[in-house]
């Protein structure tokens, strides 16, 4: 006889980044990587970007915990939409009641503040630069490197925002090749844990466009990580201001920077799209 579980779930989305969010604290959620691949699948499951778990934590000082799985089923560090979506469910749910909530991930400790309405603001953490903890296969920090790709040379620097990114400069993000540089860059050995790529044009001081390549994924309707990366290396690249609106095919995201050492601050919407409940 085939055994089923029924999971209720949540479908959110940050500027079309999507997500099912799922409650771990009031439901027992135990899934395996094919039963992860089986929601997100856009055909035949909710289908998402993302599957969210909000957890409870073990540790002092700190409210949930937060869990994210890739729609191939595998758990990755971070993901800044997801965590703005994370903040409105807790919210909305009545799982908390603060508005400034410290949550537990793979990567660190971050904070997320509701701001006003649907809107969020995360503080992401310090950017991270050294190579070994990107992670990158090189010895030798730099703000710039450079790749020999499908027979042309590939300027970019790289960061670790929770998770690792490249980010490299191109003159219009509409005929960028996001999908074709974005697979060989994602997967290619000097990522030796895979990266998002970021396609970064720059329209001033104060504004840019952005598309980004996700790993495990493809390319996404927006990246929370991958605009806070694209800030950071815009701004070592000496282009930004320490504020910016950043637009990403979903649409727009604040970004906050102040330099090395000091950290990212992400802010943006995160939306309700339904609730239901599915066999697994």
């Amino acid at each position: 006889m085939l055994c089923t579980m029924k999971l209720k779930f949540t479908k959110m989305h940050g500027l079309g980044n999507d997500f099912v969010v799922l409650d771990a604290i009031n439901q027992a959620v135990n899934l395996t990587n094919e039963q992860m691949r089986f929601i997100a699948d856009r055909h035949f499951g909710v289908g998402c970007d993302q599957i969210l778990l909000v957890e409870k934590t073990a540790r002092d000082g700190v409210d949930f915990r937060y869990r994210i799985f890739n729609a191939d089923g595998g758990e990755v560090e971070q993901c800044g939409n997801g965590a703005r979506c994370f903040a409105r469910f807790v919210l909305d749910n009545k799982l908390t009641n603060k508005k400034c909530i410290t949550v537990e991930t793979n990567s660190g400790i971050i904070i997320l503040e509701a701001v006003n309405g649907k809107w969020v603001r995360v503080n992401m953490g310090i950017p991270i630069f050294h190579p070994k903890e990107i992670p990158i296969a090189t010895e030798e920090k730099s703000d710039r490197y450079l790749l020999n790709v499908d027979n042309q040379d590939v300027e970019f620097g790289a960061v670790s925002i929770g998770n690792p990114h490249a980010v490299t400069l191109v003159t219009d993000v509409q005929t960028a090749p996001v999908n074709q540089l974005g697979s060989l860059l994602e997967s290619h050995p000097f990522f030796p844990q895979k990266a998002n790529i970021g396609f970064l044009q720059i329209e001033s001081r104060t504004k840019a466009k952005l598309r980004v390549f996700e790993r495990g994924v493809g390319e996404t309707l927006a990246c929370g990580t991958g605009a806070c990366a694209a800030m950071v290396i815009g701004s070592l690249w000496g282009e930004f201001d320490d504020s910016i609106i950043l637009t990403l095919p979903g649409g727009d995201l604040q970004i906050e920077w102040k330099g090395e050492g000091e950290p990212v601050y992400l802010s943006g919407p995160a939306d309700f799209v339904f609730t239901g409940e599915i066999d697994i």
